[in-house]
């Protein structure tokens, strides 16, 4: 018979509770809104395709997300509970952007090619830009602030 001695069993235990789970976004109904939010995501999405709603935690907040499509590229719009607007993650042309900001996102892909670029702005103030690259055939993204400067955290 296998035997674990209570201290190991102990450790094992405390290891098993100090991961926190892993949040999980859940898709939802329009109607599944709060009333604040549902009014936000109807400002935000007019004239859009909406292909989702959904609900999540970020940092122990609940937030509500609206994924829709405009004019021919994506736009997430990220909500409080009290229908207050946090995010934006708008899909901008490469091309579009200032030159400074190209060749920093350029720069931080390196090798590997920039397959979409999104606007990122929070609270009414653009943040940074965000790249996903595809490199030997793995994803990443890379982000540079508005003006193509490093940032000190990733937004």
């Amino acid at each position: 018979m296998f035997r674990v001695h209570a201290g190991v069993f102990a450790l094992i235990v405390i290891a098993a509770f100090a991961v926190p789970p892993i949040a999980a976004e859940k898709k939802i109904a329009k109607n599944q809104l709060p009333a604040a939010v549902r009014k936000t995501a109807e400002q935000q999405s007019k004239g859009a395709t909406v292909l989702g709603y959904s609900q999540d935690r970020e940092d122990g907040q609940l937030e509500y997300e609206v994924q829709m499509t405009t004019g021919g590229h994506s736009k997430d719009v990220t909500i409080a509970p009290d229908g207050q607007l946090l995010e934006i993650e708008e899909q901008v042309a490469l091309a579009s952007l200032p030159a400074n900001v190209q060749a920093a996102l350029r720069q931080k892909a390196g090798k590997g090619t920039i397959t979409k670029v999104e606007s990122l702005i929070k609270h009414g103030t653009l943040v940074a830009y965000e790249a996903q690259v595809l490199n030997a055939g793995r994803h990443s993204e890379v982000q540079v602030g508005p003006g193509g400067e490093t940032l000190h955290h990733e937004e």
